[in-house]
Formats: C-alpha cells, sequence, structure tokens
C-alpha cells in the first residue's frame, strides 16, 4: 500500500485533537489554516506532528554536521500533501482542489524559484527609426529561471560601490562616505537583488511604489527584455512583489502599470501575495487617441493602473484636487465654507429611504429621500435644509452640499492625464532628440504622488528606465530610491535627475512652482560574474568569446560548480559559435552575479573597494 494513505490518516488523526482549529465539524481540512500555521512553525502543532513516528519517517530527515546531528523537517514537501484533494475522504474529485496561476506545472505561489533578466544593452529607438528597425537590430537579452536548489547566497546584501552624491553644487557628482535616512538614493544593478540589499534598510518604510514593468508584449522595441515567456512572467513578477511587500509601511500601497496582454494574471497574482481583501481599484489610463492597428478586433487606446495596499484597513483616503470647472457650482458660502444647494431626493434611487416631510403649504411630501429621518431632522435644525416651490409647482427639498476640504474622489477613467505623446514628448524635450521609449508622463507619477503621498514620504520604483518617477518625486519634495540595470541609467536616468536638480522647466515644474535643488546618492551593485556575463553577451564572435572566457578562468570567475571545464575544453572545438556562448551563459555562477557585502573584509575583495565606498557600505548597512 502506498505511503499517502497512511500519512494522511495519520495527520488527521493527529488534528482532530485541535478540535475544529484545522478541521470542520464534518471532518473536511481547513486547509489555508493548517499551511497557515505550518509556515509559522506553531510549537504546539509542530510538537504533536514530531510526536508521529510515521511523520518522523517520511518527512524528518537527519543531517551530520561535525560530531552533531541536526533533524531537518522538509516542510515544503509536507505542505504539498495538502494541495490534492484526491487523498482526502472527503474528495469530490481526483482533480486538485485550488484555482489558481500555474507555472512549470506548479501553481504560482508554491514555486521558490527565481526569475532573473540580464539584458545586455538598450534597445532604444534612435531618432528616424521605426519599431520594425529595432525588431531586426542586433539585440541581445537573457532570462534565467533558477531551481531553489541553485539558490544560496543570491539574495543576501551586496556591496555598493562608486557611491557618489550629487546636487545643485556639484552637477558633476562628488564622491561620497555618507548616506542618511533623508538621502535619495539611486542604484545600477539587477532590482531583484538590489532590492534585497535594501531590505534591512527600508523594509516597512516605503509609503508608495509605483513600477511600470516589462508588459511581455513580445514587442522586442522596448528598453528592456520585454519578451518573457507567460510562466516566466508570472515568476519574474512574483519574485519582486513578493519582496516589494515587505518594503512597504503598513498605511503604503503599491501602483502597478499593465496593459491588457497580463492584466488579469497580475490581478490574481496580487490577489494571492497582498491578499484580495488589500484590493483599491485599477484606473484605466487612456494613452492615445484611436488606437492603431494593433489589433483586428478594436483599436486600443487605453492602459491599466492597478492598486494594492499593503494593509487596506490603514491606507489613507484618496482624494484629488478641484479643477476650476468643478468649483463654479460652489458659489454659495456661510461661517462653515463652501456649498451648493443639492436635491435631497433623486430620481432613479435604487435604496431610497421613505418618511413625510412637511411642506410649508401644511401638506407632506414622501419622494424617497437619500438622507435618514433621524439626520434630516438634524440638518434641519442647523439651518441646513431649504424648501422651495418650483415652475411646476412641485416642491423640491433641499440641503447644503459642503465643499470637501481634502478634495473630491479621484475618478478611475484617466482621461486628462498625459498619455505616450506626452511622456516622449517631455524626453525630448529634456534631451533634443527622443532617446527612450515609452516613457509614462510626469502628469501620471504627480497623480499617483498626489493620492497617496505628503511631503517627505519614500517613493521606490525598481523599474526606473528614463526616471519619470524619481523626477516627480524631487519635484514634489518626496524621498525616492530608484533600481536599473541597464547602461543608460547614466546617460538618460542620471542625467534627466540632474536637469531636475538645475531647475528645468517641463512636466510639472510650473504647475508645482519647482525652481531646482535637491540631491541624490548614486550608487552601483559592485560587480563580479555580472561583468562577465555582459561581456559574453557582447561577443560577436568565436574570437571575442573565447577571450572572454580566458579572463574569466584567469581571474577565478565562478562556474556552477557542477560544470566539468576540462571536458568543454576539449569538445568545445566541435561547437559553434552561438552553442559555446549558449553554454557559457548557462554555466556562470548566478549566485555570484555582484560580491556579498559579507566578503566585504576579505583580502582579494577589500582590495577592490576604495576607502570612501567602504565607509559607505558600512554606514548604509549600520555597521
Amino acid at each position: 500500500m502506498p505511503i499517502e494513505p497512511k500519512i494522511f490518516t495519520e495527520v488527521k488523526k493527529i488534528l482532530k485533537g485541535f478540535g475544529q482549529t484545522y478541521l470542520t465539524e464534518d471532518g473536511a481540512l481547513k486547509r489555508s489554516k493548517l499551511t497557515e500555521d505550518l509556515d509559522n512553525y506553531v510549537p504546539l502543532l509542530m510538537k504533536e506532528l514530531l510526536s508521529s513516528e510515521l511523520v518522523r519517517q517520511s518527512y524528518v530527515e537527519e543531517i551530520k554536521v561535525g560530531d552533531k546531528t541536526h533533524e531537518i523537517f522538509k516542510l515544503n514537501q509536507f505542505v504539498e500533501l495538502f494541495t490534492y484533494k484526491q487523498y482526502w475522504e472527503d474528495s469530490y474529485t481526483k482533480f486538485s482542489n485550488k484555482i489558481g496561476l500555474t507555472a512549470g506545472g506548479k501553481f504560482i505561489d508554491e514555486t521558490a524559484d527565481v526569475v532573473l533578466d540580464f539584458p545586455f544593452k538598450d534597445c532604444v529607438l534612435k531618432a528616424g527609426m521605426s519599431k520594425e528597425d529595432a525588431k531586426d537590430s542586433d539585440e541581445a537579452f537573457l532570462n534565467e529561471v533558477i531551481a531553489k536548489t541553485e539558490i544560496d547566497t543570491l539574495l543576501e546584501p551586496k556591496i555598493f560601490v562608486n557611491a557618489t552624491r550629487y546636487d545643485k553644487e556639484h552637477l558633476e557628482g562628488q564622491p561620497t562616505d555618507t548616506f542618511s535616512e533623508q538621502d535619495n538614493l539611486i542604484i545600477k544593478g539587477n532590482n531583484l537583488i538590489a532590492l534585497y540589499s535594501i531590505k534591512a534598510r527600508y523594509a516597512g518604510k516605503v509609503k508608495c511604489i509605483y513600477i511600470d514593468p516589462p508588459y511581455n508584449t513580445g514587442n522586442d522595441s522596448f528598453n528592456y527584455n520585454d519578451n518573457f515567456n507567460h510562466s516566466a512572467w508570472l515568476t519574474f513578477m512574483k519574485n519582486r512583489l513578493e519582496i516589494a511587500r515587505e518594503l512597504l509601511s503598513d498605511d503604503g500601497a503599491i501602483f502597478v502599470s499593465l496593459d491588457d496582454k497580463e492584466i488579469a494574471y497580475l490581478r490574481i497574482l496580487m490577489d494571492n501575495i497582498f491578499g484580495r481583501q488589500n484590493f483599491v481599484n485599477t484606473f484605466i489610463r487612456k494613452t492615445k487617441i484611436g488606437g492603431g492597428s494593433d489589433s483586428a478586433y478594436g483599436a486600443t487606446e487605453h492602459e491599466y493602473v492597478t492598486i494594492f495596499a499593503k494593509n487596506i484597513a490603514f491606507l489613507p483616503e484618496f482624494f484629488v484636487k478641484f479643477d476650476e470647472s468643478y468649483l463654479k457650482r460652489y458659489k454659495e458660502e456661510d461661517e462653515t465654507g463652501k456649498y451648493f444647494w443639492d436635491t435631497l431626493a433623486r430620481p432613479g434611487l435604487k435604496n431610497p429611504i421613505h418618511y413625510d416631510i412637511e411642506l410649508p403649504d401644511g401638506t407632506t411630501t414622501n419622494q424617497g429621500w437619500i438622507w435618514s429621518k433621524k439626520r434630516f431632522d438634524e440638518e434641519n435644525a442647523k439651518g441646513n435644509i431649504k424648501i422651495s416651490k418650483k415652475k411646476d409647482d412641485t416642491w423640491s427639498v433641499q440641503f447644503k452640499q459642503r465643499l470637501n476640504s481634502k478634495g473630491r474622489r479621484p475618478r478611475t477613467m484617466l482621461t486628462d492625464l498625459g498619455g505616450t505623446a506626452v511622456g516622449n514628448s517631455e524626453i525630448t524635450k529634456l534631451f533634443g532628440e527622443r532617446i527612450f521609449s515609452y516613457p509614462k508622463s510626469e502628469e501620471l507619477l504627480e497623480f499617483i504622488l498626489s493620492l497617496h503621498t505628503k511631503e517627505n514620504d519614500l517613493v521606490l520604483d525598481f523599474f526606473m528606465g528614463s526616471a519619470t518617477t524619481q523626477s516627480v518625486a524631487l519635484k514634489m519634495k518626496r524621498r525616492f530610491i530608484g533600481i536599473e540595470q541597464m547602461d543608460y541609467i547614466n546617460t538618460v536616468s542620471v542625467e534627466r535627475l540632474k536637469k531636475v536638480i538645475e531647475g528645468e522647466q517641463g512636466g510639472i515644474s510650473k504647475a508645482v512652482n519647482w525652481q531646482g535643488g535637491g540631491s541624490f546618492v548614486y550608487a552601483e551593485l559592485m560587480e563580479k560574474n555580472q561583468g562577465y556575463l555582459k561581456d559574453l553577451l557582447s561577443s560577436s564572435d568565436a574570437t571575442e568569446l573565447n577571450a572572454v572566457y580566458q579572463r574569466m578562468v584567469n581571474d577565478g570567475a565562478d562556474f556552477d560548480f557542477r560544470v566539468d571545464l576540462k571536458k568543454f575544453e576539449d569538445e568545445k572545438s566541435a561547437l559553434d559559435f552561438e552553442e559555446q556562448k549558449e553554454f557559457l551563459l548557462k554555466i556562470i555562477d548566478k549566485n555570484q552575479l555582484y560580491y556579498q557585502y559579507s566578503e566585504m573584509e576579505d583580502e582579494d575583495v577589500r582590495e577592490l573597494v576604495s576607502e570612501s565606498d567602504l565607509r559607505f557600505n558600512k554606514g548604509f548597512y549600520g555597521e
């Protein structure tokens, strides 16, 4: 007899001892509660499970370290038992009792794989260059899925180098060895690895995250790899959204821009990571007029901004400023503020409240009201109700509709914010040419930051691109963090922020009376295998490729421990250029893309880090 029925019988017997904590009255498993407590290693539950010899035989492994023997409970394998309902007596079907996103045959919330993206160079649309031209250009990208078993030091904090402070007095930058809570931060490096490097310092402190990630459209003209397959894209986003949630403050929220290709899947993924109850809203943003030939079934004119809270119970309400046309309605004013007379009865009201209201002529009216009788009496006593006869001799009951000093509720249809053309225009005006494709407009980011932040709040964008988020944050006096691994961080992102510090007057500058100022600190994750990776990708023939490989061998690059380099060298002559390149890209140890902060004091590493950067790292990591 296979072990599964026995182990389930045993586990069910153990769970019955907890009353209805893990089982319903009719014996059905409360799967979510059980897996939650297993993840948290609830002591009493673990004690009871580990007292079972059958559980121990199946899921406890002994590992000897030196003279000591340690017991390891294989939690992930144990939890997997509860994914499939066919093993339980209350089974309705032999299939998994779960609905959700899958990648590689596993539910996305169960995978521990990591997707890293390694762009070779940006595919920027040059002046006069069409999307078709870009598709034919010689651009190379690599996305790799790394299994949990192959990850050990990948997400540990990394060493920062080339720390440089930019301000109005030092527009070309000045090396810095200090970093404070008030400093803005720009990081060059892989965003997943960078997010884990800032985790210890910023966990629970970020008020607002805005990201404009790869849309997975299959259109290679984007500045980053935008051609993931679906399951890799889901895992890619899952990895980054999980750490993003940890960085958010309790009253924080994340805003994600996306189009129709993946928006439905993103919503399900974020339901899983942030909790369905923490969904806030989705704004529909008009991006262009008339759409294009992108679909035979409709010209697409819009994209989306989806919003989730860290904890919606702590999320402040959203308000936007009143526009002039809206304010024109509030023509009257009393000691409390501006107001206009609005009707208490609304035609077509779904659930009107009925009661009689006495009219000046002694009769009564009952039209179905929006207020309760109690509230009507209270407001009437304050003089906030007006009853008057209309031209058709019917009576109108009105109340003072007051102007909310906080503003009005935002509309979910964003038709008046700058679309794609506006973002492109802003970049062109700044640099004299269109050096970045599809930037978001400053108006959009001003709208988002106005909704959910105030001065000095911390804003994070880890798909930094052309630095629109950071530019708007600086102009609105918010603190910011930006992360970007592409080389244009130095030619576009940083250069744009320098122009903002100088006082450039594009975008929202005039609206917020921006006069320049502010500062930021730029730092790079210290490259190790990442540098070799870029060189391999840029190799155009076998000679260049072999030169990079020899340098890797001579300089002690880190290879996957399973690789026999001697065998590769003996057999590589039988491989063509592309096959050799693919093999070398595969065998680089992805755990060692950047130097670990824990290696800082190693003699070989210490020689590579300046005294200034050494002090910067110690200050950043709180030593």
